[in-house]
C-alpha cells in the first residue's frame, strides 16, 4: 500500500516524533510566527544541497532525539526514500489525472466558443495542481473523500489560472510564456485574455455552491464560500499582488514586507486549498487551525523555492522566462538575503510544516508531508 512506505519514511524523516497516541490537539491560540529568523540549526556548510543530502541532513538531526544507531537510521533512510519517492510520484499523477478529468468537464466548449476557448487554454495548460491536490489531501486526512473535495478542488485551480492570466498581462509581469506555451493574451488578445480570468473568477463560486455533494451542509459551503472570497480581495491575493506592484524598484524592501507580500500574494490560495479542503470534510477547529499553520508554512516555501529557481534554472527549464524579478528589479528572498540564506530558510519552513503536522494520523498525513517536500524539491 502506497501510504504504509509513507508513513515508514517520515518517522525517520521528520523534524520531530509523531505519536499519535501521545498528542493531542486542544482548542487554544496559535501564536503568529515572523519567518524571516533563520535558525541556523538546519544549515549544512553549503547551503540547500538537493533531496539526497537534505534528507541524510534531517534524518540525522532526528537520530540524535532517539536510541537509534546512526547506521540504522542511515540504512531506513534509504530504503524509505525510495518507497516514498514512487509512491508519491503515483499519488501525486492519480490526484492531478482526477483533477484534470473534473475540470474538463466543468468548463466544456460552448458559445460564444472564444470566450471558453480561451479559459480552457489555460485552465487545461498541464501544471503542477498543487491547489487542488493539496485541498483533496486536506480533506481526506480529516476522514473525506475525494469526490467530496474536488468541486472546491477544482475552484482552486480556477481561480489559480485566472491569477495566472493577469499576472501575465502586459500591465501586470508582461510574460509570454506560460507552462511552456505562449500566454493567454499571446494567443487570445488582451481583452479576451482579461475576460478569461473574470469568467473562471466568478465560475469557482457557482461551481462550489452548484456541484458540492448533498451530503455537505450548507453551512459548511456558506464557511469554504467566505474563505474563498476572502483569500482572493483586498486583504488577499490581490493586496498581495499590489503591494508586489508597488514594491518594485524599492531599494527599502525589507524582509518583513517582503514576508506580507508573499503571504498574501502566493501562500494565502495554498493555504485556502487546505483550509477549504478540512471545512468541507467537517473538521473541527483545532484541526483547522494546525492545517492553517501548516499550509502558511508550505506556501512560504512555495515562493522561497520560487525566488530560488527564477536565479537559478533557465526558461527552458522552467517552461515561463527566467530572471523576470531580476529584470524588474523586485524584491526576492535571494536578493534580500542572498541565495544560500534563502535556500536555508527553505529548509527551516520545510520542518515547521510538517512539526504543524505531528498530531495527526501519519498514514493519512502521508501526502501532505509528500506535497511540502515536493514544493521544497521542485525544479520549475
Amino acid at each position: 500500500m502506497a501510504y504504509s512506505g509513507m508513513t515508514a519514511s517520515y518517522h525517520g524523516l521528520h523534524l520531530m516524533n509523531i505519536s499519535t497516541q501521545e498528542c493531542s490537539l486542544k482548542r487554544g491560540p496559535i501564536p503568529s510566527r515572523r519567518f524571516h529568523g533563520v535558525s541556523t540549526s538546519l544549515w549544512s556548510s553549503n547551503g540547500f544541497q538537493g533531496k539526497e543530502e537534505l534528507s541524510a541532513n534531517t534524518f540525522l538531526l532526528s537520530s540524535c532525539r532517539c536510541s537509534s544507531t546512526i547506521d540504522q537510521l542511515a540504512n531506513l533512510r534509504e530504503k524509505a526514500r525510495e518507497v516514498v519517492q514512487l509512491d508519491f510520484k503515483e499519488y501525486l499523477q492519480s490526484k492531478a489525472m482526477s483533477v484534470n478529468e473534473a475540470l474538463d468537464r466543468a468548463v466544456p466548449l460552448c458559445y460564444p466558443e472564444k470566450i471558453h476557448e480561451a479559459m480552457r487554454y489555460s485552465l487545461l495548460a498541464g501544471g503542477k495542481r498543487v491547489r487542488p491536490v493539496l485541498c483533496i489531501a486536506a480533506c481526506e486526512l480529516v476522514g473525506g473523500t475525494e469526490e467530496l473535495a474536488m468541486p472546491t478542488a477544482c475552484a482552486m485551480e480556477m481561480i489559480h489560472t485566472m491569477s495566472l492570466i493577469h499576472d501575465d498581462l502586459p500591465c501586470m509581469d508582461n510574460d509570454d510564456f506560460r507552462r511552456g506555451k505562449p500566454t493567454n493574451h499571446k494567443v487570445f488578445g488582451e481583452g479576451t485574455a482579461v475576460l478569461a480570468g473574470d469568467a473562471l473568477l466568478s465560475f469557482a463560486f457557482e461551481h462550489i455552491a452548484v456541484s458540492t455533494s448533498k451530503s455537505v451542509g450548507s453551512d459548511r459551503i456558506l464557511r469554504v464560500v467566505s474563505e474563498l472570497g476572502r483569500t482572493i480581495g483586498s486583504q488577499g491575493l490581490v493586496g498581495g499582488q499590489v503591494a508586489d506592484i508597488s514594491c518594485e524598484g524599492n531599494a527599502s524592501v525589507d524582509l518583513a514586507t517582503l514576508e506580507w507580500i508573499h503571504i498574501h500574494k502566493t501562500a494565502v490560495l495554498l493555504e485556502c486549498s487546505v483550509v477549504c479542503g478540512a471545512i468541507i470534510s467537517g473538521a473541527s477547529e483545532n484541526e483547522i487551525e494546525r492545517i492553517k499553520r501548516y499550509a502558511r508554512s508550505v506556501g512560504l516555501l512555495f515562493q522561497v523555492v520560487d525566488d530560488i529557481l527564477d536565479v537559478t534554472k533557465s526558461s527552458k527549464e522552467l517552461g515561463k522566462t527566467a530572471g523576470k524579478d531580476l529584470i524588474s528589479d523586485k524584491a526576492t528572498y535571494p536578493k534580500l538575503m542572498g541565495l544560500e540564506k534563502a535556500k536555508q530558510f527553505a529548509v527551516e519552513l520545510l520542518g515547521r510544516a510538517k512539526e504543524d503536522l505531528s498530531c495527526f494520523d501519519p498514514m493519512k498525513a502521508a501526502p501532505l508531508l509528500g506535497l511540502a517536500d515536493y514544493i521544497a524539491f521542485r525544479q520549475n
